[in-house]
């Protein structure tokens, strides 16, 4: 198996274990698509570069407000979650998630997904 087979494994796994989770993708700092578990009327190019910028605007707040290395970014908005995770190795997890969303679990079933990821890469 590939290492981009097992990444969608794993994201799918994400999906499938995490009853809020609506969709996850693995995305370069770059804002490249490297594996996804999107819909398929999400472009995928689109979420990479959003959640580049996002995770750069995040990590350049902490660093201003003093919190240390950025670790999640969390946007809330009318009908759900995106999160956002850097898993360290220049790549960034992202969840989108229902408003129920637990957010204690989902952080928790994201670092578990992004341990994994790190095995892969």
């Amino acid at each position: 198996m590939s290492r981009v087979d097992n990444l969608n494994r794993i994201l799918r796994g994400l999906l499938s274990g995490s009853p809020d989770v609506e969709a996850s993708a693995l995305v370069s700092e770059d804002g490249l698509m490297i594996a996804s578990a999107l819909p398929s009327h999400v472009d995928e190019a689109r979420v990479a570069g959003m959640s580049a910028a996002l995770s750069s605007l995040g990590a350049r707040a902490s660093m201003e407000l003093e919190r240390g290395d950025m670790q999640e970014v969390l946007v809330r908005g009318e009908d759900g979650y995106a999160v956002m995770l850097s898993t360290g190795l220049g790549t960034l997890l992202l969840a989108l998630a229902s408003r129920q969303a637990k957010l204690g679990l989902l952080f928790l079933d994201m670092r578990r997904a992004a341990e994994d990821i790190k095995k892969v890469l």
